[in-house]
């Protein structure tokens, strides 16, 4: 998927002011991304794992 880099209404003199992100703050962010992509990858292999059984009984 393609994100539009017109998205952001942030002004430029706003991004380069603010003050850069902590390294606890980058660690929570970061545990967070995990988490979601593991439980979207555990979904889909239970999806996958149900459409298998189906079409075996079938």
């Amino acid at each position: 998927m393609m994100k539009s880099n017109y998205s952001n209404t942030a002004q430029l003199k706003e991004l380069m002011t603010a003050p850069p992100m902590t390294a606890a703050r980058h660690a929570e962010v970061m545990r967070k991304k995990i988490a979601q992509r593991r439980m979207l990858e555990e979904a889909r292999d239970l999806k996958r794992a149900i459409g298998e059984v189906l079409v075996e009984k079938s």
